[in-house]
């Protein structure tokens, strides 16, 4: 069964940049252009993994990361002083990609302060109080789902192919049985309901066979847009919990 899905919640290349230079506390004008380029194509091969469609933008974000890595192991030759000065008058290769993450983080930033403002302008009214206990219940709820971005969750489903050793198998399988999405969702959710608190992400792949990990994982994502599922993280690196509403 081939389950192909389009994620709104990629906002493109530079927003997966940021995230990992975030993760892994760089500093944004020194980015070790190895290890980010390493850590990029590692989401990008995840995300082919769940069969996802990745968008162009993508690869060509990519393909400039290789070239970028070339051009700074490209040798430095300085066969006289002028030479050497004129190298060094030379940009730095990741200048203009700099440039573009310090701009769309300034944008970024921009856009979730008028979201806070928005927010804070929906909590005037111009109508006599009303009982809104029961809205503030939910909007608690659902405001630890921001917690966890995708770029977390493809980040745990990383840790758990390794786990499993399922990039690179030894042997293959070939297995004929079909788990639809939705079956697979209210397994999840009867599981959650039965457990009666929060489970680990990793325990909600007791079966190790890769396409039931993937339809699990979909399974969970989809749970996660309906709102049908809570899902934590206490900080960067730390497990992720899953649990059900009530």
């Amino acid at each position: 069964m081939q389950y192909n899905v389009k994620i709104d919640a990629f906002e493109g290349p530079l927003d997966l940049l940021l995230h990992l230079i975030n993760s892994l506390e760089i500093d944004i004008y020194d980015i070790p252009v190895a290890s980010i380029t390493e850590q990029y194509l590692s989401f990008i091969h995840t995300m082919k993994e769940l069969e996802l469609d990745v968008a162009s933008e993508y690869l060509v974000m990519a393909a400039t990361l290789l070239a970028i890595k070339s051009k700074m192991l490209l040798p430095q030759h300085d066969e006289n002083l002028e030479e050497e000065l004129e190298f060094e008058m030379e940009e730095d290769p990741r200048n203009e990609l700099v440039e573009r993450l310090i701009e769309y983080r300034k944008y970024k930033e921009a856009a979730t302060d008028l979201k806070h403002l928005e927010e804070e302008r929906g909590l005037i009214f111009t109508k006599p109080p009303s009982d809104m206990s029961d809205y503030s219940k939910e909007q608690t709820a659902d405001k630890s789902n921001l917690d966890v971005s995708l770029y977390d969750m493809l980040g745990a489903l990383q840790k758990l192919l390794r786990r499993r050793k399922l990039q690179k198998p030894l042997s293959t399988r070939i297995s004929r049985q079909e788990i639809p999405i939705e079956q697979r969702m209210q397994e999840i959710v009867r599981e959650l309901k039965k457990a009666g608190r929060r489970k680990k992400f990793f325990d909600l792949f007791p079966i190790h066979e890769k396409e039931h990990i993937v339809v699990t994982f979909l399974a969970i994502l989809e749970l996660m847009k309906r709102s049908e599922i809570l899902v934590e993280q206490e900080g960067n690196f730390a497990d992720i919990y899953v649990m059900g509403k009530e």
